[in-house]
C-alpha cells in the first residue's frame, strides 16, 4: 500500500478505536452544550422545548443526556419539568473561588482602587474567539454605575478590556513597545459607558488577564482620566507581582 493510498483512508479505518473516540467527545461536548444554555437562560432554567431550540439537538438525544447530568448532580428537573444546575455544579463553582489564585490575588487589589475613587474595577478573560468573561466585579462608590457584573461574557472585539486581551494575548508581556499598555474605549460596548484597562501578566510573561475601570461615560473626563491610568499601572503591575509575573 503506498503512502497516498494510506492518506486517502478515512481516520477510522486508520485507528479502529477513533471512531469509538470521536463519539465519546461529541457526547461530552452535546452534554457542555446542555449547561452553557441553561446558564445562560435569563431565568436559570430552561424547558426540553427550550434546550432543543438552543442546543440544536434532537429531544431524543438532550434527554439521554440530561439522564447523565442528573446523575452527576451537574443538573436537577425540577417540579415544572424545566431544567435548572444541580448542586454539583455549585460546588464546583465554589471549588474554583476557593482554589482560585487570581481571585485571591486581584480582590484586596480591586478594592484598593475602590478605596482610592476609581470606577468599578473588573478583571476579564478571554472566554473563546469571540467573547470575554468578567471573572470579577467590585461596584465603585458613585452614586451612578455601568452594568457589568462576574459571569457576563461579552464581546472582546468592543471595551477597553477586550482590546487589552487582543492586543496583549499571544506575545504577553513579549508584546512591542509601541503597543499601548492602556487602552481607552468611549461608548464602544454601551454608547452610555467608558472604561480603561491594561493587562495582568503571570510567571512567564503570558497574559492572565485584563482589569479594567468602568462606569458612566460623562465621568471618563481627559483628567480623571490620566488619573485612573496612574492608578491602574500601579495596579496591574502588583497584580501580575503578586501572581507571580514581573
Amino acid at each position: 500500500m503506498t503512502a497516498s493510498t494510506t492518506s486517502r483512508r478515512s481516520p477510522s479505518e486508520l485507528s479502529p478505536g477513533y471512531a469509538a473516540n470521536m463519539q465519546g467527545v461529541a457526547a461530552v461536548d452535546r452534554a457542555l452544550s446542555i449547561l452553557v444554555a441553561i446558564e445562560a437562560a435569563e431565568d436559570g432554567s430552561m424547558s426540553l422545548a427550550e434546550l432543543a431550540t438552543a442546543t440544536l439537538l434532537y429531544k431524543s438525544t438532550l434527554l439521554r443526556l440530561l439522564v447523565s447530568l442528573e446523575r452527576g448532580a451537574l443538573v436537577v428537573r425540577r417540579a415544572d419539568q424545566r431544567y435548572a444546575l444541580g448542586p454539583f455544579a455549585f460546588r464546583l463553582g465554589m471549588s474554583f473561588e476557593a482554589h482560585n489564585p487570581i481571585e485571591r490575588s486581584l480582590a484586596p487589589i480591586m478594592r484598593e482602587l475602590v478605596e482610592k475613587g476609581t470606577e468599578s474595577p473588573s478583571f476579564h478573560i478571554r472566554h473563546d474567539e469571540t467573547r470575554r468573561l468578567c471573572l470579577m466585579r467590585l461596584d465603585s462608590r458613585h452614586s451612578t454605575l455601568d452594568r457589568v457584573r462576574a459571569g457576563d461574557l461579552l464581546p472582546i472585539d468592543r471595551g477597553a478590556a477586550g482590546r487589552i486581551l487582543l492586543a496583549f494575548g499571544e506575545l504577553g508581556a513579549a508584546t512591542p513597545p509601541e503597543v499601548p499598555r492602556t487602552m481607552v474605549s468611549r461608548g464602544e460596548r454601551d454608547p452610555l459607558c467608558g472604561a480603561i484597562a491594561a493587562p495582568v501578566f503571570g510567571p512567564r510573561g503570558e497574559l492572565v488577564g485584563a482589569l479594567s475601570l468602568s462606569g458612566p461615560l460623562d465621568r471618563f473626563t481627559p483628567e480623571s482620566v490620566d488619573r485612573m491610568t496612574g492608578l491602574l499601572l500601579e495596579a496591574v503591575d502588583q497584580a501580575s507581582r503578586a501572581l507571580g509575573g514581573r
